[in-house]
């Protein structure tokens, strides 16, 4: 009865937080469009609520005939026991399960289609009231079994709505819809502004394991996103107060600081074992505490290390959650432990702490955001994020916050992708001899484009059609050309001369891409047409042989003697004989010329330099003029 009581006063205190007549408390129903194009009797966009479990395609959309069981209606039943199947076909539309409200949790119904192949779940309300949101059932053993492996998403549809499906499938319809979430998430420019509100206790069941499990795999990507400045993430925590009426009662005191003001539930929901509420407010100031001191000194991603590492080291079941393994953990990271503990103020003083209390106005919707009643819950671009915590559930989430072309690298990862191509190749081209494809998944859904592979670009439109183009083609499966090897010879009708057509190489006709029949030369008298020839078909080409002792000359497709060709060779020999024989004449002829035109001027040239310079082998010559002047 204790327990029920303290319950009830938090949950009043709670109440009155949102609806004080100083607040403009509202929930809002995060909304995703559905759209029905056929049949045309009901052809319009209509609201559904997002379902807070499984994976919504944040950014993306996806289409599928809506099929409404025969049995099971509700789907609280697995629906093998009625051999019920909703798997689809290869290249049919992926199958909505249309179910209808009542007699189970939400989450059941969703993952006992899940199981039976559906790829989404529209669930018809039974009442004519506004959208609600589908949440997950109270943490027990049986639910926590299927709330993790939800993976399909699922949307909960007005009754009016739900009635008008239901007509079109028993009138034998087809009824294709489109679940687009591409507007779920505003995405007005290149940065991204989320929340996570969140809670340090670790014991709270399923909840509060689905959100460790989240912040331990998401901790890497999001401090990527801040250090590139992508993305400003700041960290909340629900806190609730005790009214008045019941501040000095042990339940109060026991889960609350500051004279009642900031309260959380007990972690083991009971007062008389374990750790107290108060113990876990006092530990959600420490780490609001933390991510301001982090964000003074420029590292707000310090947070995401404190809080992980917190979870590792300070758990409840090891009795570490205290504040002496806090600061163990504040020491290794290298921040203040001083400004930490002034930044969380005394947590028995009977007035407001400022921390707590901007915690609690946060909590009440402003603008297009509505009351943060859900725990934990993500904020996206001040927009309420429905769906598994999940890492990359999330990260579709983010990414759908960025403007178009401006998300960074880390939102075209493999973590993001949303894995449209593993049916069906997502409709895009595909060969599978190469095992290349045009399927390429995104945050946003999956794009066909042909594919660069190896440096060869493949051109078309990427869902019948992709050649190979430009050098190298050929290295990659032929260039989608037909190509055969016999007897040690390979024979190829791709070229790499830079088109994408495949043609037939000689000896071989057809269209290149299927089959390059080889042809008979020899019966179609393409070759060895002389009378004295005898041909026979080679594989790419042909022999030609002739009768008795003649030669076959392919050039002139002829035969002649061999005595022919051996005279012929005879001749030209002599011929060739002469030919050097005459230019060997010439060459010794000019040599013989030049030796005696140079002897000639050399002698020429001595008789010359004589006249005015005897040579030390000359006689001296008598001056006959001197002697007679003697």
């Amino acid at each position: 009865m204790k327990l029920r009581r303290s319950s009830l006063c938090l949950f009043l205190g709670f109440l009155l937080l949102l609806f004080s007549p100083s607040s403009t408390a509202k929930f809002v129903v995060e909304k995703n469009s559905l759209k029905v194009s056929s049949p045309d009797n009901i052809k319009g966009t209509y609201d559904s609520a997002i379902g807070n479990f499984g994976i919504p395609q944040y950014g993306g959309s996806m289409s599928g005939n809506v099929v409404y069981p025969k049995d099971n209606k509700k789907g609280c039943h697995e629906f093998d026991e009625y051999g019920i199947s909703f798997k689809s076909k290869p290249g049919a539309l992926p199958t909505f399960v249309l179910l209808d409200r009542g007699n189970c949790f939400f989450a059941l119904k969703v993952w006992n289609a899940q199981k039976a192949g559906a790829s989404a779940v529209l669930v018809a309300d039974d009442v004519e009231e506004k959208l609600i949101t589908m949440d997950t059932p109270g943490e027990d053993g049986s639910s926590a079994k299927y709330i993790e492996n939800i993976t399909i998403p699922s949307a909960l549809i007005e009754r009016n709505f739900g009635e008008k499906l239901k007509d079109a499938v028993s009138n034998g319809d087809m009824v294709y819809v489109i679940l687009d979430w591409r507007e779920a998430v505003p995405h007005p420019d290149d940065r991204v502004e989320y929340e996570l509100w969140t809670n340090s206790n670790d014991e709270c069941g399923v909840k509060c394991d689905m959100l460790m499990e989240f912040v331990k795999d998401f901790k890497g990507a999001a401090q990527i996103l801040e250090k590139g400045g992508y993305t400003q993430f700041t960290p909340h925590y629900i806190t609730w107060y005790c009214p008045q009426a019941f501040t000095l009662s042990k339940q109060c005191k026991s889960q609350c600081i500051n004279h009642g003001r900031y309260c959380a539930p007990d972690p083991e929901q009971d007062f008389s074992t374990g750790y107290d509420g108060k113990d876990v407010v006092i530990e959600n100031l420490r780490q609001l505490c933390v991510f301001k001191v982090a964000k003074e000194t420029k590292k707000p991603w310090v947070w995401w290390d404190y809080v992980t590492d917190f979870q590792i080291r300070c758990p409840m079941k090891e009795k570490k959650y205290n504040k002496q393994c806090a600061d163990a953990v504040i020491e290794s990271l290298g921040l203040d432990i001083k400004k930490i503990e002034r930044c969380m103020g005394d947590p028995n003083a009977n007035s407001e702490n400022p921390v707590l209390k901007e915690e609690q106005d946060a909590q009440v919707g402003k603008g297009s955001r509505g009351d943060v009643t859900i725990l934990p819950t993500l904020v996206v671009n001040n927009r309420q994020y429905r769906g598994k915590l999940e890492k990359g559930a999330v990260m579709k989430a983010i990414c759908a916050g960025f403007e178009e072309t401006t998300e960074p690298a880390v939102c075209l990862s493999s973590d993001v992708e949303t894995n449209e191509c593993l049916e069906n190749n997502g409709g895009c081209w595909r060969d599978k001899a190469a095992n290349i494809t045009a399927c390429k998944d995104t945050f946003r859904g999956r794009v066909c484009e042909c594919p660069l592979v190896d440096g060869v670009q493949f051109k078309g439109d990427g869902y019948k059609t992709c050649e190979a183009s430009g050098p190298g083609r050929c290295k990659i499966n032929n260039g989608g050309c037909w190509h055969e090897a016999r007897n040690g010879h390979a024979f190829s009708a791709c070229s790499d001369n830079g088109g994408v057509k495949c043609q037939c190489p000689a000896g071989f006709k057809g269209d290149g891409v299927k089959d390059c029949e080889d042809i008979d030369e020899c019966r179609e008298k393409k070759a060895c047409q002389c009378p004295e020839c005898s041909c026979k078909n080679t594989w790419g080409s042909y022999d030609c042989t002739c009768n008795g002792d003649l030669l076959y000359i392919r050039e002139h497709d002829t035969c002649i003697s061999k005595t022919a060709s051996q005279e012929g060779r005879s001749a030209w020999a002599a011929f060739w004989i002469i030919i050097i024989g005459l230019v060997l004449a010439a060459a010794g002829a000019y040599l013989v010329y030049k030796y005696r035109i140079r002897s000639y001027m050399d002698s020429e040239i001595r008789a010359i330099m004589a006249q005015y310079m005897p040579l030390d082998s000359q006689a001296e010559v008598v001056n006959h003029v001197d002697q007679e002047r003697a």
